[in-house]
């Protein structure tokens, strides 16, 4: 696989009980670890990967149990042990986290289990273990339509749905985003939606009483466009967690990174320059 501007992503697999997890990595330098939405795969961080790379910083990207090319039986398992038996095979003790959604609630979830394994994180439109929910009147017609979807057992409509809900946003116009970043979608969702159902996956301890207790660094982006409790989420998450940095990126939805990868590439490296810069203190206080 290529990354648009010619080089080479290489491909990669890591074995975690009886699942193979499959990952792209590029790049040289401290690692950045890309944690993918439940309605995407890797694929989703292609862009992000790219500039990360180009910037001085190793990306690794991987498909969890049920998404994209990772293959795995239906078996006890969890997203974090995978996750760690991941960093292992890499010899990766410590790294930058980038999640979204799902992805980034593994994240935080991480950070509570290994917070000296942390370095930063960046936290797009994010899950959190054991948050709230509740929805508006305009985003509880669209989750009825999915559910509606679901139980009639018509994946290409639940898919389209879903594109609705968290790439075009929950209140916008359908289709509002189109062209490859929808194309992607539809491809990535709906292969996940194809996928054999894993039944065994165990329940991770609530996170959302305990994120004051994550110090790292962290940079969390929402999309004016996302589902109104993932903003409040937001909010809440940059008063309580105690290093946190919070951007509303305006007209935009839930997945950033593919409807507008320039505005989440340019926060992501600066938010790594910022690391740089401290590496380069601290070298300075040891002189």
């Amino acid at each position: 696989m290529t990354i648009e501007d010619g080089h080479a992503a290489t491909p990669f697999s890591v074995r975690s009980g009886g699942a193979v997890l499959v990952g792209l990595e590029q790049g040289e330098g401290l690692p950045v670890i890309f944690l993918h939405a439940g309605v995407g795969d890797k694929r989703m961080w292609l862009d992000q990967m790219r500039e990360v790379a180009d910037a001085g910083w190793h990306a690794i990207a991987y498909d969890r149990r049920g998404y994209g090319e990772t293959e795995s039986p239906d078996e006890t398992f969890n997203h974090l042990d995978d996750l760690e038996a991941l960093l292992d095979a890499r010899d990766i003790h410590a790294a930058l986290f980038v999640g979204c959604s799902l992805g980034g609630g593994l994240a935080l979830d991480f950070a509570l289990r290994h917070p000296g394994r942390v370095i930063g994180l960046v936290l797009i439109g994010t899950s959190v273990t054991g948050a709230p929910w509740s929805v508006t009147a305009d985003e509880q017609a669209v989750e009825m339509a999915g559910d509606d979807a679901w139980e009639r057992g018509d994946r290409d409509l639940l898919n389209r749905v879903e594109a609705h809900a968290w790439l075009d946003g929950p209140r916008a116009q359908s289709v509002r985003v189109g062209g490859a970043a929808r194309a992607l979608f539809l491809d990535m969702n709906g292969n996940a939606l194809a996928k054999p159902a894993l039944n065994g996956e165990e329940e991770r301890p609530e996170a959302w009483s305990r994120i004051e207790a994550i110090a790292a660094p962290s940079l969390l982006i929402v999309g004016s466009e996302d589902f109104s409790a993932i903003i409040e989420r937001h909010e809440t998450l940059s008063e309580t967690m105690p290093n946190a940095f919070a951007v509303l990126l305006d007209g935009v939805a839930h997945l950033p990174s593919i409807e507008r990868p320039d505005l989440v590439n340019s926060l992501l490296l600066q938010f790594l320059d910022a690391f740089d810069g401290e590496d380069e203190d601290d070298e300075d206080d040891e002189d």
